[in-house]
């Protein structure tokens, strides 16, 4: 039997108006490397096929970090549109004749080959899995006025985090039926599936470590997490 390809999609068109810097949060130096390097990194060393890295700045990533490190499984660069949402659906035409993709946010540098293995063989078994990790605090529901509504249930709340992995055809076509919907805004990959194709996502244990470097202070952790590594 032929092996089924499988894509990756890795964005990195974000502004990053949130770190507070001149330089966009997935080029910045993280012990010494790009932000970006190490998501990129860690799909190369996988059982991916192909990377589909999604920038609006791919003069810069193909001299600085693809031609530098040898990510030679970044086969397209694909410029990103003005929402996540619709950054993700040009990933996805780009990724046309996969079997599998994975969805991936550029600024978690700390994905592991074993996240990786156990998205793809959950999305082969589910069609659509999200990673993420179980809420640590209480969580409240807040009313629109300032004020706590509810208290939701520690026990069933999870973070979730990317990446986030999909039969090809299951995914394209709930973002294409988005795309006709302006007016819709995606958060997330598992969120487009649940409001396009009615799809349950089966969550998947990711890592606290996995996290996504958005403010200044995210920075200082990831620094502390790869000294500790």
């Amino acid at each position: 039997m032929q092996k089924q390809k499988i894509a990756a999609i890795v964005l990195a068109g974000g502004s990053g108006t949130r770190m507070g810097s001149a330089c966009k949060k997935q080029y910045l130096s993280l012990n010494g490397r790009p932000v970006l390097f190490y998501a990129l990194q860690a799909f190369q060393e996988s059982l991916v096929d192909e990377i589909i890295l999604v920038t609006n700045e791919p003069d810069y990533c193909r001299e600085a970090i693809l031609q530098k490190y040898g990510l030679n499984k970044v086969s397209k660069l694909v410029a990103g549109g003005e929402r996540r949402q619709d950054s993700v659906y040009a990933g996805l035409l780009a990724a046309k004749g996969c079997a599998y993709v994975l969805i991936h946010d550029g600024a978690r540098p700390f994905l592991t080959q074993d996240i990786i293995e156990t998205s793809v063989a959950a999305a082969e078994q589910y069609a659509a899995c999200a990673v993420g990790v179980p809420a640590k605090d209480t969580i409240k529901l807040e009313d629109g006025r300032g004020f706590a509504e509810r208290t939701l249930p520690r026990e069933r709340i999870w973070q979730i985090q990317t990446p986030q992995t999909f039969s090809y055809p299951l995914i394209l076509e709930a973002y294409r039926k988005i795309q006709t919907e302006r007016a819709v805004q995606i958060t997330d990959d598992a969120m487009a599936v649940e409001y396009a194709q009615n799809q349950k996502v089966r969550l998947i244990m990711g890592s606290y470590d996995n996290i996504k470097l958005t403010t200044p202070e995210d920075m200082a952790v990831a620094e502390a997490f790869l000294k500790n590594k």
